[in-house]
């Protein structure tokens, strides 16, 4: 088969479905990607991926250029001619979906998370989930990493096909292997990573990280990511103050979990949390808003703690209590969240929904 990927970003492809894309390679079928040009261009090509570019304004909502996009996606399918293509993300979902439907070339969909246009009600909300309905329209197979997204768009009649579960984007256990616990107690290192904006719970996070630093002087608070909104001058601040350490964007983040006790992720919305997933896979305590997408990835009180969304009080409650856990007890959690891990978010479960889907459009 000749399968076209439709993606926002190059990254998200590479560190989170590239067992995939190797596998569909593997079975002989020819695997075209398409998304803005990044460094992670030529890690996919290594694999054996065809490139073509598109332009995706991720954050942007500008008529016109996304207009653009459609025409560029139905370019690129006359051109190549897939008999499938995968989409991830919104605006590929919603105008890949569209270019899909005007050349009647089949499509899977994989709605990653609400997003904020759809997670703030209102007029936005309409349209997004508007524009949905007619890019998931004729969709073969819809997936959902996660239950209520699910029972959201189906109440909503954004989806009326054929839709299927799957555990996020699972995590890769051999990558992410169980690490040996922290035998360091004299600080305590807890992990933020995602990108530095508000739906991310980075204000929360900056709050209680400077509440709980002027209780207990031996916490530490590493973040890592990239800068999306207009947060450089107050990081350095917070960094000057002695709050957290800002590490910037990095290509590997297990080598930060490895070192970390605990990972904390106060998002506001999620599909599923890689980073909770990639961090409990390799032994860490998560602590993590409870909402959609996170609470998932951990159970109470045994892999993780969680929390209000959008209350410091319920954060620094939560981080406070894991401090004063004893060594052992967050090993045990750490490794409950490991075992967790390898029953329910395995990676290969997605691969395998993947292939199911597509061998059944084979037979069709």
């Amino acid at each position: 088969m000749k399968i076209l990927v439709l993606a926002n970003f190059g990254m998200g492809l590479y560190k989170f479905r590239k067992e995939l894309l190797e596998e569909l390679i593997k079975q002989s079928n020819d695997v075209y990607i398409s998304f803005p040009h990044d460094e992670y261009v030529f890690k996919l090509k290594s694999l054996g991926c065809e490139y073509l570019e598109s332009n995706v304004d991720r954050r942007g909502t500008n008529p016109v250029t996304d207009m653009a996009l459609i025409l560029t996606y139905i370019k690129i399918i006359r051109r190549i001619k897939p008999d499938v293509v995968l989409t991830y993300t919104i605006k590929p979902n919603v105008y890949g979906g569209i270019a899909c439907r005007i050349t009647k070339t089949p499509y899977l969909t994989n709605i990653t998370g609400l997003g904020t246009s759809i997670e703030n009600k209102g007029l936005m909300q309409k349209v997004a989930l508007g524009l949905y309905r007619i890019g998931l329209k004729e969709s073969r197979c819809v997936f959902f990493q996660n239950e209520p997204n699910k029972q959201f768009f189906t109440k909503k009649k954004v989806v009326k096909r054929r839709t299927r579960l799957i555990p996020g984007s699972g995590v890769n256990l051999k990558h992410h292997v169980l690490e040996e616990y922290p035998n360091n107690t004299e600080t305590i290192k807890f992990l933020f990573i995602g990108r530095i904006m508000k739906a991310k719970g980075i204000d929360e996070l900056l709050k209680a990280a400077k509440i709980v630093k002027e209780k207990y002087l031996n916490v530490q608070f590493d973040l890592i990511g990239f800068i999306e909104e207009d947060y450089t001058e107050q990081l350095k601040e917070y960094e000057k103050n002695g709050v957290v350490n800002y590490h910037g964007p990095q290509n590997d983040v297990h080598k930060f979990i490895r070192k970390a006790h605990a990972t904390i992720l106060p998002s506001y919305h999620e599909g599923t949390a890689n980073v909770l997933l990639e961090s409990a896979s390799s032994g860490r305590p998560v602590l993590a808003s409870k909402v959609t997408g996170c609470i998932e990835t951990f159970d109470e009180g045994i892999s993780g703690f969680g929390f209000k969304v959008k209350s410091v009080d319920s954060l620094v409650e939560a981080i406070i209590r894991f401090i004063n856990l004893p060594d052992d007890k967050k090993k045990a959690i750490g490794i409950a969240g490991r075992k967790k891990m390898e029953k329910e978010f395995d990676r290969c479960i997605v691969i395998n929904a993947y292939i199911e889907e597509l061998n059944s459009l084979k037979e069709n």
